[in-house]
Order: structure tokens, then sequence, then C-alpha cells
């Protein structure tokens, strides 16, 4: 019997605090602690060589249920489609209207965090319409 191992997601990106805190929002995720010796992250960032500073930023879910999420600056901005998303489960267990209403309040929560649509994808009939977007930094991400 194989078992199940926690997993991290990572994100490249260019501002990893600016990303990871736009997340900590859409998925209620929290910061973690910063290493011991340190009173803040400001200040474990500030102990760093000017050229790792802000180079890197994590949340995590509080409950410790959902896995660890990880932003690494990269010189790059994102140039195609991601082949791996993720999909946040907003309508999850909802049908018809009332799913889409849904949907479409969390998307309106998220825009207004910064988010963009990019499209509706209506499935009429199996309750699997979901919306298309991005993060702040044009990361895809599906609302579901």
């Amino acid at each position: 019997m194989t078992s199940v191992r926690k997993i991290q997601v990572t994100f490249d990106c260019a501002d990893p605090v600016r990303v990871a805190r736009f997340w900590c929002e859409v998925l209620g995720y929290v910061v973690p602690e910063p290493p011991e010796g340190f009173a803040s992250w400001d200040e474990f960032d500030r102990s760093l060589p000017p050229e790792e500073q802000g180079a890197a930023f994590a949340c995590v879910d509080p409950t410790g249920v959902g896995p660890r999420l990880f932003f690494q600056r990269v010189p790059e901005g994102k140039v195609v489609k991601n082949r791996v998303h993720l999909d946040v489960r907003a309508g999850a267990g909802l049908v018809g209207d009332e799913r889409l209403a849904t949907l479409e309040a969390e998307r309106d929560r998220l825009m207004a965090l910064g988010a963009t649509q990019v499209l509706l994808q209506r499935a009429d009939g199996i309750n699997e319409s979901c919306i298309w977007m991005q993060d702040i930094e044009g990361n895809d991400f599906c609302l579901d």
C-alpha cells in the first residue's frame, strides 16, 4: 500500500510576496511564522544577501490539510497557458443557478483582489460550469 505524501504547489512569478498574499486571500491560507530568531518575515528577508531578498515566499492552509504554496521569483514572465493549474472549488456541491451565482460572486470577489476573468465555460446539464481566471501575474486557475 502506497502512503499519501504531502505536496507543495510551486508558482514561478516576478513578485513572490504579492502573489502569495493574493493566494492567501483566495484560499483563506496564512503566512507561516518566520524562522526562529526573527520577529517577522521582513526582518528575515533583510538578513539575506541583496540578490536573494524577496526571491521566495510561502503560505499554508491553517488547518494543515491543503498543500503548502511556494512562490519563487524567476526572471521571465508567463508566455503560454499553464499546463497545470489550481481549481478553486467555490461551487462544489451546488447545482444549477445556485452554483453559477456562487461562482460569479466568487469571481467578483477575486477580481476585486486583482484577478481577471478569461472565460466562462458553461456546461449545462452536468453542473460542471467553471470560470477560467488568471491571478495577479497571469497564472491560470479555474473557479468550479
